[in-house]
């Protein structure tokens, strides 16, 4: 590896760093689509993705649009981060009765504007990972 080489990879490595550690502030990507609430019930929590419109459906209200395709890409196992997201957020119905009855307190209303933040903070960072590890690509080794 020349010397070139190693301040190249040295500059990834910063700008990695610079994604991960200071997101705040950054320009979003998102924002979400809101329609009017004119039913007094809370809205029905979905959580779906749609890479192919590049959107996600938060629930029967909330439409997060324009999703880059390289936010897909950037993948945790055998899934996209943000369909990782997706996967924990969801209201899950417990088999046990007693349980179920007890300790199910868990509403995705009270957590939908932090998931959404996190989905678009998400979107960015896997953007901007996608595209420095492509330009990797085109460094020597």
């Amino acid at each position: 590896m020349t010397t070139e080489d190693n301040w190249v990879a040295a500059q990834f490595r910063d700008d990695e760093l610079d994604l991960i550690i200071n997101d705040e502030g950054r320009d979003r990507i998102n924002v979400p689509d809101e329609k009017a609430r004119k039913a007094g019930l809370s809205p029905k929590c979905l959580l779906k993705a749609d890479k192919d419109d590049g959107r996600v459906v938060i629930d029967s209200e909330t439409t997060l649009t324009d999703v880059p395709p390289e936010a897909w890409d950037y993948r945790l196992g055998n899934r996209s981060a943000l369909e990782w997201i997706l996967d924990q957020y969801k209201e899950k119905k417990l088999k046990d009765p007693t349980i179920r009855e007890k300790f199910n307190t868990y509403r995705f209303a009270d957590y939908k504007e932090k998931v959404i933040d996190l989905l678009m903070r998400v979107t960015t960072v896997s953007v901007r990972t996608v595209a420095i590890t492509n330009l990797m690509k085109f460094v020597g080794r």
